[in-house]
């Protein structure tokens, strides 16, 4: 159900951040930061606006959530991502320290599930597949439209 300071709320603005990433020709991953009940940091992939393969939404909104609070640990927060973290953000969230990982679809391919949950820090909690459907669908319209296949 999608009520405020619900898991499906958060991802649902998870998903607006990813919605622009698409629109903007990124691979359409969003993410929040939410702390206290309250979004802290929003941001969606910008590798290539930026031309840097680290600028993804996870390590945006870490930097952003670290900046608001001004704090490089977020034990209070829980990130919210459409995407299942890849290796190198599954490892920034335990730096950061997150209380918990929110995600919508699994990522079979560059997943950090695949290699071990043990990247993460041991104290963040894991919950999945929140509005895995509509996160994994934008994905796959995403690829379908770079390949240039009917969507």
């Amino acid at each position: 159900m999608l009520t405020v300071h619900s898991d499906e709320h958060y991802m649902n603005e998870a998903l607006k951040q990813a919605k622009l990433a698409y629109d903007l020709g990124e691979i359409p991953v969003g993410a929040v930061v939410v702390c206290e009940n309250k979004i802290i940091a929003r941001a969606h992939n910008d590798v290539e606006r930026l031309n840097d393969v680290t600028a993804h939404a996870e390590i945006l909104a870490i930097t952003a959530a670290e900046n608001h609070l001004g704090a490089k640990y977020l034990t209070q927060c829980r990130l919210f991502v459409t995407l299942e973290p890849c290796v190198m953000c599954a490892g920034a969230t335990a730096w950061a320290q997150l209380e918990g990982i929110v995600y919508g679809a699994s990522d079979p391919k560059r997943g950090f599930a695949r290699i071990s949950e043990q990247i993460l820090h041991p104290k963040t909690t894991v919950k999945t597949g929140v509005r895995a459907e509509e996160c994994a669908a934008l994905v796959t319209s995403f690829f379908s439209k770079l390949r240039g296949e009917q969507s």
